[in-house]
């Protein structure tokens, strides 16, 4: 059963009164009241990461990517809970000082801190993060306006690169393009520096996990407007444009699949210059990649001069 049918025909029959669960539309809980911000991920081997081989890598990819929910909201993280569900005779001393290394770095990076969890044996590896922040507001989905701008932070699809190269579906014999792609993979960019920024202007805003179209059809799945995307000024680094011209691989199969990070918000054209010069000076990269429209039969990507129908691009799509 999909995730998305599982929550809205069964779960949501629990919620009655509790606003703060957002009709489990959202990626966050939100109390209003007492400012409290609240997600929860879980990351299965196989499914959300490959395998344990770099368990230094795994942890960071799982803290950060449970922290970018909060970020896209304009919330910033405080503190995480991690509980660890282990196949026995997982951990060693080595394995052990890795992720607590790894586990020091993102803390001091991100000014997180550990504040519980709990750990058992299990048939897999699996790791569940809660992150907690607060805040006086969040910025929630399913209120963009038409013509709002629709902006993205950094470069999107470095990280289904990398993914490509460690299953070994595609192949490079340059060693920094590799490193690069791989590290994408492992280690996102989260746009740690744009939460106040997200928070003063966007309308409505989501993290890119399962996918640029996929993530933007959740932000106003439930608004009767439509979207216009123009892949050239979808931003992607150097490296991914002259794997992408040197291989004349299909942009399209590369730039939707998930896993960037990345947040996806709107907002009105009025704020374009206040935002472009608020970004500048966090240093943090963001780009318009299209526009919130009327209703109409669909929404387009548009390619060139041409405008292609996109509803045939479903991001990655969870089971339970």
């Amino acid at each position: 059963m999909r995730e998305n049918v599982f929550i809205n025909k069964y779960l949501s029959k629990l919620i009655k009164k509790n606003s703060g669960a957002k009709n489990l539309n959202d990626d966050i809980f939100y109390d209003k009241k007492n400012k409290l911000a609240v997600t929860v991920d879980t990351y299965n081997e196989g499914i959300h990461f490959l395998n344990f081989k770099y368990p230094d890598l795994i942890i960071k990819k799982i803290i950060r990517s449970s922290i970018s929910d909060l970020i896209s909201k304009g919330v910033v993280p405080k503190y995480y809970f991690i509980s660890a569900s282990l196949k026995k005779n997982t951990i060693n001393k080595i394995i052990a000082e890795k992720i607590i290394k790894s586990l020091a770095i993102e803390q001091k990076k991100f000014n997180i801190k550990i504040s519980g969890g709990d750990t058992t044996t299990g048939v897999t590896n699996s790791f569940t993060i809660t992150s907690i922040g607060f805040s006086n507001k969040i910025i929630e989905r399913n209120h963009a306006k038409i013509n709002d701008d629709i902006y993205v932070t950094g470069n999107i699809g470095d990280s289904f690169i990398g993914l490509q190269l460690i299953k070994k579906k595609i192949k490079l014999n340059n060693k920094k393009s590799n490193f690069f792609f791989k590290r994408k993979y492992y280690v996102p960019d989260v746009p740690f520096n744009s939460i106040k920024i997200i928070k003063k202007f966007a309308n409505t805003s989501i993290d890119v996990s399962d996918g640029l179209i996929g993530d933007l059809n959740k932000l106003i799945n439930k608004q009767n407007v439509n979207y216009i995307l123009d892949i050239k000024k979808i931003p992607t680094s150097k490296l991914f444009k002259d794997l992408v011209n040197s291989n004349n691989f299909n942009i399209e199969n590369l730039l939707f699949n998930g896993d960037d990070y990345q947040t996806l918000f709107t907002s009105s054209s009025k704020n374009k210059k206040k935002i472009f010069t608020s970004f500048k000076k966090m240093n943090q990269k963001v780009t318009i990649i299209g526009k919130i429209i009327k209703k109409s039969e669909s929404n387009f990507l548009k390619i060139g001069k041409k405008y292609k129908n996109i509803r045939n691009y479903k991001g990655y799509l969870h089971n339970v």
